[in-house]
């Protein structure tokens, strides 16, 4: 039994157990829903050191996504995202982690795709290209050989590419995300968090501007 399909069981068998007790977990989100604050206790659950992220130093507001790369609605909320970095460049830090839904047959591929990315430089730059690229990949049997393709366009190593998402090395920092994401009571995708407060769902232009300038406004 290969690593990513023990990391898929540990995900179905918690999705299995929460249904039986009532809870609708793990599902797509597409419309956010009212903040929540988030227990103090829990908070350094929200960043990981080696978390891919854009940062600055005299930034007041820390903005972290957990993300599945191959949900429907994290794709509509990328377009937002980057255009909320470009307009806060400098003023905000932005945060990026897995949370890989069980439906979603390539997430994981996915996700290791743009981790192999990230070894040389380009994490951003694959993160982009697989949710600008999803309906062409999302649960397709060639979706490694496409993710090939993107590296090779990207003017990558495609050897060290293939052999670093094949290699598993990956598997225990998307797990501790996972875990991270459930300890944070994330239940769906995309949930953003802005500061201490939980948004799940996409986040419209205009709503995530306002909450950033309140933040920034404190």
């Amino acid at each position: 039994m290969t690593q990513e399909i023990k990391i898929l069981l540990v995900i179905f068998g918690v999705t299995a157990i929460l249904t039986v007790g009532g809870i609708f977990f793990l599902g797509k989100s597409s419309s956010p829903a009212t903040k929540t604050q988030v227990d103090s206790n829990v908070l350094g659950a929200l960043n990981k050191d080696d978390s891919y992220q854009i940062s600055s130093d005299s930034a007041k507001v820390t903005v972290v996504e957990f993300s599945d790369l191959e949900c429907p609605a994290c794709a509509a909320a990328h377009p937002i995202t980057k255009k909320i970095l470009e307009e806060y460049k400098g003023r905000i830090r932005f945060v990026y982690r897995h949370f890989p839904l069980p439906q979603h047959t390539k997430a994981l591929i996915a996700i290791k795709a743009a981790e192999a990315a990230g070894e040389q430089g380009k994490f951003w730059e694959m993160q982009d290209r697989l949710f600008t690229t999803q309906e062409e990949w999302s649960g397709k049997d060639n979706a490694p050989e496409l993710f090939v393709g993107y590296a090779k366009d990207l003017g990558l190593d495609t050897d060290k590419f293939k052999a670093d998402i094949e290699s598993g090395k990956y598997n225990t920092k998307i797990e501790r995300d996972r875990q991270d994401g459930l300890t944070l009571q994330v239940n769906s995708t995309p949930t953003f968090f802005i500061n201490d407060q939980r948004y799940p769902g996409v986040l419209p232009y205009d709503d995530f501007k306002s909450k950033l300038d309140a933040q920034l406004e404190e």
